[in-house]
């Protein structure tokens, strides 16, 4: 007699008492929401980083990178959605990041140091999201008032106070709708960004260009290094496996297309941003190019309403990605804190949720207003963070479940990636907090301005 197929224990055995999978991640989307998810946990308004990430880098390394990092990223999202289905049709539907890496490598200490990584992640993204945020509000506040005397933390507040009320919406697939507005957000400040750079680019007040990099050979190599780890956390998302997770199953072929969604939207905000920033500001770009588009020191270079409006996408759509990001963080504190068997609304899950996640909001307002790096914050966040999950572990998984044979091209390139980006990561990470340190002369607790 043939044996009955592994019973799911994630599914079947342990999720109906794990508060975590139950209310947070609940598996009920279809592949379009997870695309929905995946485009905002990519399709930010870090893309506005990108023609500062080209002062780095130049024309044709900026070029190369940024599409090299595209292709890389897309394979190795694919092969982890392989894994992921590999181990749903063992019978074993894992649903976060570090459970997989632990059963497949079978090892325990993976499982921390994925939540780990994940938790930085995380943390920083929030910290991120919440910093732009406040600094989009108070570009419209200085353009409306020049003289105002509110403050970068002050707007700060006022978005952390936004995101502890948005912070309640008590499950992953309930953002599915957010999430679509958010994918139509990206391509709405994107076009208009594109827009005010040709604007500003033709105009008789454009800025002069100079293409040049670093003069020393050494803060060339640096600058390199710290562009490519912008770029890693630009593409990474650290979070797929609990996007899949949200899908019904069986999630067969799901996030595949998914990725393709996502990555048609890539295609188009990437390449349009960086080139026409970099195009029109060269080695003068700032980490916001919205702050390069209205110089402190001179008039707008594009129509007023235009960057009004983009601006306004920016921060709405910013709201959404911090949403996303939380969740692991949200499902880490609910699997502990919550009770499966009270339902997602009563009284006794309902009073921990609400402090749990606002302590958790206020935690990451407080540190976005104490350390305003947000170019600085992108690298390190990358190059520790992003370029482990997202470009190591997925090859190393898929080698472990699929078993090329080690003559294969597959195994090969799986192989070259994990040793490249793990000498990137390496680099990144020290060029990043070089840069982090350097700043640190610059500014003072809570600034008003954002260090580039």
């Amino acid at each position: 007699m043939a044996d009955s197929p592994k019973r799911d224990p994630f599914l079947e055995n342990r999720r109906e008492e794990d508060a975590g999978a139950v209310f947070v991640l609940q598996s009920k989307g279809q592949w379009w929401h997870a695309g929905f998810h995946l485009t905002t946990a990519i399709v930010g308004p870090t893309i506005l980083t990108l023609p500062y990430v080209f002062r780095g880098l130049g024309w044709a390394l900026g070029f190369l990178c940024l599409t090299v990092m595209g292709v890389v990223t897309f394979y190795s999202y694919y092969l982890l959605s392989k894994v992921l289905e590999h181990c749903e049709q063992s019978g074993r539907r894992h649903i976060r990041f570090r459970e997989l890496a632990a059963d497949v490598l079978g090892s325990g200490w993976m499982f921390y140091f994925v939540i780990l990584i994940q938790t930085a992640i995380n943390t920083g993204v929030g910290i991120g999201a919440i910093l732009l945020a406040a600094e989009c509000l108070e570009i419209m506040y200085s353009s409306l008032s020049p003289n105002g005397s509110l403050k970068l933390y002050e707007f700060i507040a006022m978005v952390t106070a936004v995101m502890i009320v948005l912070s309640q919406l008590p499950t992953f697939h309930s953002l599915r709708h957010i999430n679509l507005a958010s994918l139509l957000l990206s391509l709405g400040y994107t076009f208009l960004i594109v827009g005010a750079c040709i604007h500003a680019g033709t105009s008789k007040h454009a800025p002069a260009r100079d293409y040049s990099l670093e003069t020393t050979k050494s803060a060339r190599v640096f600058g390199a290094f710290t562009s490519i780890s912008i770029i890693a956390a630009i593409f990474g998302n650290g979070i797929l496996p609990e996007i899949q997770a949200t899908v019904a199953p069986p999630a067969t072929g799901k996030m595949v297309k998914g990725l393709l969604m996502c990555y048609s939207v890539i295609c188009i905000n990437f390449y349009s941003a960086a080139l026409s920033g970099y195009w029109v500001f060269g080695n003068k770009s700032n980490s916001n190019i919205l702050k390069s588009l209205l110089p402190d020191d001179g008039p707008s270079l594009a129509p007023t309403w235009v960057l009004g409006l983009a601006v306004i996408f920016v921060l709405l759509q910013l709201f959404a990605i911090g949403l996303v990001y939380s969740q692991v963080a949200y499902e880490i504190m609910e699997k502990q804190s919550a009770d499966v068997k009270q339902g997602m609304f009563s009284k006794r899950n309902l009073i921990p949720r609400l402090i749990l996640r606002t302590i958790y909001m206020i935690f990451c307002g407080f540190v976005a207003a104490m350390l305003p790096f947000f170019g600085d914050i992108n690298g390190v966040v990358g190059a520790i963070g992003f370029i482990p999950l997202d470009f190591i572990l997925p090859m190393l998984l898929y080698n472990m479940t699929h078993k090329p044979p080690k003559s294969s091209l597959t195994y090969w390139i799986n192989l070259s990636i994990m040793i490249v980006f793990t000498g990137v990561g390496i680099m990144g990470t020290f060029s990043s907090l070089r840069k982090l340190i350097l700043d640190a002369n610059k500014f003072k607790l809570f600034s008003s301005d954002v260090v580039d």
